[in-house]
């Protein structure tokens, strides 16, 4: 549904972004993710047409976005990291002038209408104006926006910033809702959004991408894949440690808050090793627990080299080139 190929941005002598390529399928949400300045919201602009590239092309439903730019548009609903909207105009004012926008009228309108204001839960709140509203509020007004049309391809750049917790969650539930029939691309720095949405991920960094995967195999990239943490009743490890450190399959244990925390080596199960080496020589066991991967860790490993982050490694000499930090 979406072919994105070879896009590069500059500005002057800064390349934002440099030669992206990927596709997104109808089922997929692509979790899009990089630390600030990466090129995110610069990518998604160029993909809805909203910038045009220095260079390389996007297909929407087999549209080119440069050559047909409004047909593409058709296919595309797109929610800005701050999404545009008229604050003096209620909420059903705002949504019939998007509708209207979009070449609806009449019946097709209406049922537009209502279709979105359900769909985002809004209909306690269509008669109020947008600036009374909430930033939960206004964000489901923002995504009412996007969906209106029934686009095939969806384009969110950050649809949770700044909302509470209970926020969060209800525009998660929304998007999940919307996935089996979309095509759906989600720029987020929030970590656990990926982990529980998304079935891709892309990680971009000085405008090129360093990762495109599913998360799960993103979370093999974590140091810690595969290993366990082993507790015992009395707290001390100090003597069990050496016994472990020379198990074959064993690659490394670390004293780690009262644990050990042992690594595999060649894919060992380690969790079976260890409990039936625990059972026959009796060991004092509290827990065997695998150990906490997160993907905020991966993420960190990527983007950051020595606390410093790629773009700040990036000088912009070399970012004019299309070149990354060594």
């Amino acid at each position: 549904m979406i072919n994105v190929r070879n896009l590069v941005k500059d500005y002057g002598p800064i390349r934002a972004v440099d030669d992206v390529t990927f596709d997104v399928r109808k089922g997929d949400i692509l979790g899009f993710l990089g630390p600030n300045g990466a090129g995110k919201s610069t990518t998604m602009k160029m993909i809805t047409g909203f910038l045009p590239p220095t260079s390389g092309r996007t297909e929407i439903a087999g549209i080119d976005v440069a050559e047909r730019p409004r047909e593409a548009k058709r296919h595309i609903g797109y929610l800005p990291e701050s999404g545009p909207l008229y604050p003096e105009m209620t909420v059903i004012e705002f949504l019939r002038f998007i509708a209207e926008m979009r070449g609806l009228s009449g019946a097709k309108a209406a049922a537009a209408l209502d279709r979105a204001i359900e769909l985002c839960h809004l209909r306690a709140v269509r008669h109020q104006p947008i600036e009374t509203l909430s930033k939960g509020f206004r964000q489901r007004v923002g995504m009412a926006q996007a969906v209106m049309h029934d686009p095939p391809c969806l384009i969110l750049d950050e649809p949770t910033d700044g909302l509470d917790p209970n926020q969060k969650q209800e525009v998660r539930r929304l998007i999940a809702s919307m996935a089996k029939e979309k095509a759906i691309i989600l720029s987020t720095h929030i970590l656990e959004e990926v982990e529980a949405m998304c079935n891709r991920v892309i990680i971009i960094a000085a405008g090129r991408i360093l990762v495109n995967e599913t998360p799960a195999d993103l979370l093999r990239r974590h140091p810690n894949y595969g290993a366990v943490e082993l507790e015992l009743a009395h707290g001390d490890t100090g003597n069990l440690r050496n016994t472990v450190k020379d198990l074959d399959g064993v690659a490394s244990v670390e004293s780690l808050n009262g644990k050990l925390l042992i690594r595999p080596k060649n894919q060992t199960d380690l969790k079976s090793l260890l409990w039936n080496r625990a059972l026959a020589e009796k060991w004092p066991m509290k827990s065997l627990e695998p150990a906490n991967l997160r993907l905020e860790d991966v993420f960190r490993n990527l983007t950051q080299k020595d606390g410093e982050s790629i773009e700040e490694r990036t000088p912009p000499a070399a970012r004019e080139k299309g070149q990354t930090a060594a």
